[in-house]
């Protein structure tokens, strides 16, 4: 057994504290400034600590008042979790079959790095045809329509992590199922698609935070709060000519809730599917 020497294990231990440190300090001081009178965040000096504890920030963008900004912000809320749920399970219905068929035939891998070679395309460039096509669909400002064109995004994305975690499952078990006289379809409901849960669980939350995130697309798509997402909705908090930043980081906290629970509920699967193949034997 490896042992490791006194100083060896306070080094890694500090380089923990430190690499924690750096990543929560952000949503720390977003946290405090969600909190702080607005009188606070434009004192000098800054104050580090508000000297008052202030929630009427959190009561304003969750209110349901009709045609009020709290009735907007929940209403984008609600649009960024049903958009960003419906590309992701489009995402994965479209990457599962194209993952496993890519990975069993070694011949047609061309067409994926094809596919993934898009990514290499700015967003700009596509605005346009995406926008022709979304209005020839008569989708445009609509949760379907800026679903669709997440989908765009997300499918090659989970199809390259998918294949990963089908590599790693040996071909001899699907061969072992198939002499046994199983089709194809129970080869992949009953021994596949369970070996590679821990991987698609973990393509699954970066989808959903890839598309939870998006910006530039839900900005052009996208016009009133019927479809407008969360990042759109904190940008028009910071549009106007006074910005409350305390406003602005409320916003912030409450859009990074729905991923963190997300995370801390499939960790220990997103650990599993990050370390999927790291092993064989």
């Amino acid at each position: 057994m490896e042992h490791r020497s006194l100083s060896f294990t306070i080094f890694i231990h500090l380089s923990a504290l430190l690499l924690a440190a750096v990543i929560l300090a952000p949503m720390l001081w977003l946290f405090v400034m969600s909190i702080s009178p607005s009188a606070d965040l434009t004192a000098k000096p800054l104050h580090w600590w508000p000297t008052a504890i202030d929630l009427s920030r959190y009561k304003f963008l969750l209110s349901r008042v009709p045609n009020s900004a709290g009735a907007a912000f929940t209403a984008s809320l609600v649009n960024s979790v049903v958009v960003a749920g419906m590309a992701t399970i489009a995402a994965l219905a479209v990457a599962v079959p194209a993952a496993w068929a890519v990975s069993r035939t070694p011949s047609v891998t061309w067409s994926l790095y094809a596919v993934i070679g898009t990514y290499m395309l700015p967003p700009v460039a596509l605005a346009v045809p995406l926008y022709m096509g979304l209005a020839a669909l008569d989708m445009l400002n609509s949760v379907y329509g800026l679903a669709l064109v997440y989908l765009t995004i997300l499918a090659p994305f989970t199809t390259w992590l998918l294949k990963s975690g089908f590599d790693s499952i040996p071909r001899e078990i699907e061969n072992a199922a198939m002499i046994e006289g199983a089709r194809l379809d129970q080869i992949l409901r009953m021994i596949t698609l369970p070996l590679a849960a821990p991987i698609m669980a973990t393509a699954a939350l970066f989808a959903f935070l890839l598309a939870w995130d998006e910006f530039f697309y839900a900005l052009l798509f996208t016009s009133d709060q019927h479809s407008k997402t969360l990042t759109v909705a904190i940008a028009d908090l910071a549009g106007g000519r006074v910005s409350d930043y305390g406003l602005i980081a409320t916003a912030g906290v409450l859009a990074a809730l729905p991923p963190v629970v997300i995370g801390l509920v499939m960790q220990r699967a997103l650990i599993a599917g990050l370390t999927s193949g790291g092993v064989k034997g």
